[in-house]
């Protein structure tokens, strides 16, 4: 199943945290404390385009806070070999 990872990076100049947190959490991310800020859990496999469509979504969302973001969508989680 596909999994988005999202790493922020803020300005001190920008929206609080706890604003930017509370967006995030209404397109359906969810805390994580593995080495990323926050993870959405897409329950299936998800397409190029659809993790496209979906950064897109972040980046609209996160318009005018002053965030800067990585995001890195997998079927493993990041860091972890896959298979046996």
């Amino acid at each position: 199943m596909t999994k988005t990872f999202l790493l922020l990076q803020l300005d001190s100049e920008g929206a609080p945290y706890s604003e930017v947190a509370t967006m995030l959490e209404d397109l359906g991310f969810r805390p994580e404390t593995e080495g990323y800020d926050f993870v959405y859990d897409w329950g299936r496999p998800a397409t190029i385009a659809e993790s496209l469509s979906f950064a897109d979504r972040i980046q609209e969302t996160l318009r005018g806070k002053r965030v800067n973001f990585r995001i890195e969508s997998t079927d493993d989680e990041p860091g972890r070999p896959s298979g046996p």
